[in-house]
């Protein structure tokens, strides 16, 4: 059974591996080289209990993560957020995404949020599926905003009202 954990600064270099297990596929992030726990100190310290950074864990087990954080920096956006998961290369295709969300969405209502959007590269249909099947509604479409090694990406955004 999955559960959350609050990130600590221990857990960053594990963050920051599965992080970098996506990057070469270019579906997942916009990163174009791997990053270092350095690199990531400043994010890290930008989550706090509104806007929090947790382990997934599978018993024991941190089997990724998953991150809200600001939309943006304006008052009126306080009560939206931005979705990441990352879920760690051993553990994918094991229903941990739909977990997640599940888990994340709960601590979001008992946090006082409201919307909650995912960006996802157009050409992953995976994640796509995934927040389509948790009930997030297309809306938007920005064409060929970001370059990944010589191909154009279109970046989808994805949202849900929290009822």
């Amino acid at each position: 059974m999955l559960s959350l954990k609050m990130a600590q600064p221990s857990d960053l270099p594990f963050i920051v591996t599965t992080y970098n297990q996506t990057i070469p596929s270019h579906m997942v992030t916009a990163d174009l080289a791997p990053v270092s726990v350095a690199d990531r100190k400043t994010w890290f310290a930008q989550h706090d209990d509104n806007y929090p950074l947790w382990l997934l864990m599978q018993g024991d087990q941190p089997a990724g993560w998953v991150s809200l954080s600001h939309y943006n920096d304006r008052a009126a956006y306080d009560a939206t957020v931005e979705i990441s998961i990352y879920i760690d290369e051993h553990f994918r295709h094991q229903g941990i995404g739909t977990q997640a969300i599940k888990l994340v969405e709960l601590e979001a209502k008992q946090r006082g949020l409201k919307v909650i959007v995912s960006r996802i590269f157009g050409h992953n249909p995976g994640s796509i599926h995934l927040f389509e099947k948790m009930g997030y509604e297309h809306w938007g479409h920005l064409p060929q905003v970001a370059v990944l090694v010589g191909q154009q990406a279109d970046l989808e955004v994805y949202g849900k009202h929290l009822a």
